[in-house]
């Protein structure tokens, strides 16, 4: 009998099921734990999973009973009564996973002048009576114009809160607002001196970052880390892209999975902290050039051909409701610019939180993921300029370092391998959670690449040893290595590295080997004058620098000099949340860039050839 593949997303896991598998039973073979409170019986209705592509066997009464007409219609099917009739796409939500993936989403912290675009005024007004007819717009408009403020301008949304407010609290009242040009625009009305909060988001191709600020101390109250839903329609942007240009429907789908997915994160970290969505009067969120259009619903299709130019590349201050966010009626999201169609607002949220480092510094600063940005700051050169030169650039680095296209691979998950040793022969491995292994993560195959090359087993083209120990013939009689036997993992199979493993991080790191070689030309300088190499992003924070050198895609220098700094979007999405001057800064950094598209340069082919090799 043919099996069938049954690919699970967003964790990244995909196993071969036997006709007559249900998708709880294939979810527990492959390591994923999915809710089953009643254990797969069919009474509970946990075990949700999303249909996206494929086919399965028909909708039980089971079903019927415990899903609602809505979530049906969107595909969704409950694991236990649901079997495959072919191969497989599902989309997991979140809800529907017990055991949180890891996920890296703080990064080195820079303190900022506290200075939002949003104020908060307390006001007292006096009581209407029938001596005293004025509208209470009128009312709050003679108290701001007492107080010295410009005319105050309102939205339907937020103006329909004042007349309320006012009653229920005495006729006090705290108006958010935010000064546009020469008048106040209303946010929101709020009970007096309730607190004002902030959203900022690192809205990455795999997983959303995702902090609840306070606004007026610029505390961060909450956060969260989750995986990015639309990993389900296309593991890396291009293929996003190829989806949302078959039809108008598919490009809002993709926005509106975002959107599902970011309020129920913001209701769960408000609830967190005994808050409510309508006190998030600001929001900062970042992303790729992708993502940016994705979130926004801009057209996608010239991202996906030469010469790869965005929509809009310009800031945006959009309304909240206009990109499906549940915060204060009339709250802003500030989305930063876009440097090129592959060098997202992300990135300048990266530059913008790199300012920490010293200014006189050359630094490279490179945000590993699906895609790979990469800037070069020549720092050293602001004393005979006026301002530094950035170049930059962007790697495809593709999804291997998630663990997409590798054989046994996965994301950061309990039971994904970790760490590598090759010790006398054999391997020695550490797991997430320490669970027995069910696949290995990203930071996990670099490990294994490293050892493999150091212990002789793969060769400097990335071809596997034969003759060496753990090196076995698989499927289709080609060489692959045994990292953890059956009897030893989770799922009662070998987890192995084939060729093809190999191949897929070579591609991956040559890219962005490659990228920086070219960087460092444009500049006319050597590795050894960069001072500072900062590596960030949640790969770049498990990243084994050691390793990375080790198999060449970083140039060998003193590993003092690297600086793992984290999730360095995400902190510069909450600089620009919390001050008006970091957003200045962020505009005044976009100048100075130089784009560099290294397709075009005559170098690259040569360089990304040099840079697969395994050394």
């Amino acid at each position: 009998m043919n099996k069938y593949l049954v690919d699970m997303e967003p964790i990244g896991r995909r196993i071969e099921v036997e006709p007559g598998t249900n998708l709880l039973e294939a979810g527990q073979k492959a390591g994923v734990d999915l809710v089953a409170a009643c254990g797969g019986i069919g009474i509970c209705g946990t075990c949700k999973v999303r249909l996206v592509n494929g086919n399965l066997t028909p909708i039980s009464l089971t079903e019927e009973e415990l899903l609602t007409r809505e979530e049906l219609a969107e595909g969704m099917r409950l694991a236990c009564q649901a079997e495959p009739l072919s191969d497989l796409l599902l989309d997991i939500p979140r809800e529907s996973l017990p055991a949180a993936q890891q996920m890296q989403i703080d990064g080195r912290e820079v303190g900022v002048m506290l200075d939002p675009m949003v104020l908060a005024i307390d006001l007292l007004l006096a009581q209407p009576d029938l001596s005293d007819l004025r509208s209470d717009w009128s009312r709050v408009q003679e108290a701001l114009a007492q107080l010295g403020f410009p005319v105050l301008r309102g939205v339907l949304p937020s103006l329909a809160r004042l007349s309320p407010e006012l009653r229920a609290n005495g006729w006090a009242v705290r108006l958010v607002v935010r000064p546009e040009h020469e008048h106040l625009q209303l946010v929101t009305v709020l009970p007096p001196g309730m607190p004002i909060m902030g959203l900022a988001a690192d809205m990455g191709s795999t997983k959303l970052a995702v902090f609840l600020v306070d606004l007026d101390t610029g505390a961060t109250l909450a956060k969260a880390g989750v995986m990015n839903p639309q990993i389900a329609y296309g593991e890396d942007v291009v293929s996003r892209i190829a989806y949302a240009n078959r039809s108008e429907e598919n490009r809002l789908l993709l926005q509106r999975r975002l959107g599902e997915t970011f309020n129920q994160v913001i209701a769960d970290l408000c609830a967190e902290v005994g808050a409510v969505p309508g006190q998030i009067v600001d929001a900062v969120i970042v992303g790729n050039t992708a993502m940016h259009h994705f979130f926004t619903a801009l057209p996608v299709s010239q991202l996906g051909a030469s010469p790869y130019v965005p929509s809009v590349s310009d800031a945006l201050d959009v309304q909240a409701t206009d990109v499906l966010l549940n915060l204060a009626p009339g709250a802003a999201v500030h989305l930063p610019a876009n440097i090129a169609g592959y060098v997202g607002g992300d990135h300048t949220a990266c530059l913008l939180a790199s300012q920490s480092f010293p200014s006189d510094q050359n630094l490279i600063l490179v945000d590993i993921g699906t895609n790979t940005e990469i800037s070069l700051v020549m720092g050293r050169r602001a004393a005979q300029q006026d301002e530094a030169a950035i170049y930059s650039c962007s790697c495809a680095s593709g999804p291997a370092f998630e663990g997409a296209h590798i054989r046994d691979g996965m994301r950061a998950a309990p039971g994904a391998v970790e760490r590598v040793r090759i010790r006398d022969g054999a391997a020695q491995v550490k797991t997430i959670g320490d669970l027995p292994a069910v696949g290995i993560c990203g930071s996990g195959i670099l490990e294994v690449m490293a050892e493999l090359v150091d212990a002789g087993v793969v060769d400097s083209r990335g071809v596997l040893r034969r003759d060496q120990p753990g090196v076995r013939l698989g499927e289709g009689n080609k060489a692959e290595y045994l990292l953890v036997p059956a009897a030893q993992t989770g799922h009662g199979r070998d987890v192995v590295v084939t060729r093809k493993d190999i191949h897929e991080i070579q591609l991956a790191k040559g890219a962005i080997r490659a990228g920086l070689e070219i960087l460092l030309l444009r500049a006319g300088i050597s590795a050894d004058e960069v001072d500072a190499w900062i590596i960030a992003g949640a790969f770049g924070t498990y990243l084994d620098l050691a390793a990375a050198q080790r198999i060449g895609m970083f140039p060998r220098q003193p590993l003092q000099r690297f600086h793992q700094v984290g999730n360095a979007a995400g902190v510069g999405a909450k600089q620009m949340l919390l001050s008006s001057a970091a957003r200045r800064l962020s505009a005044a950094l976009i100048r100075r860039v130089e784009y560099i598209e290294l397709t075009v340069q005559p170098e690259f082919t040569d360089l990304y050839v040099a840079a697969l090799e395994m050394v």
